[in-house]
């Protein structure tokens, strides 16, 4: 995998949770499993270590400790953090100027796309 592919997932997470409040789960997960081809405990793993210092840590530690997660993902998972952090900032910058309901149905639509994408994978 390279390098911009992840850092642009790591952005998109971030504008995506700046703007909505959402994180790996509903965004990072997905993207991994349909962009990049990773099996569903993988971009598990990967998202965590991506969420590791705010809120991951315990389960970074536990898919590890199960073997579940090798090293390339944890390098993964960091790489996608650094996009995270920019993201996030212009996400919330994005969301500062949208009406509410606007910013409502955005997500709305966004989740549709993804439970979409998702069941038919």
């Amino acid at each position: 995998m390279h390098i911009v592919p992840l850092l642009l997932t790591g952005i998109i997470a971030g504008i995506l949770s700046g703007m909505f409040g959402v994180g790996g789960g509903i965004i990072i997960v997905p993207i991994l499993m349909i962009v990049f081809g990773m099996p569903q405990l993988n971009a598990t793993a990967t998202s965590l270590v991506a969420l590791l210092l705010p809120v991951g840590l315990f389960g970074v530690i536990e898919y590890y400790r199960s073997g579940k997660i090798p090293m390339e993902n944890i390098w993964l998972g960091l790489l996608i953090a650094a996009g995270l952090f920019v993201g996030a900032f212009f996400g919330a910058k994005i969301a500062l100027h949208l009406p509410g309901k606007t910013l409502q149905k955005s997500f709305a639509v966004f989740l549709g796309i993804v439970a979409l994408r998702l069941w038919f994978k």
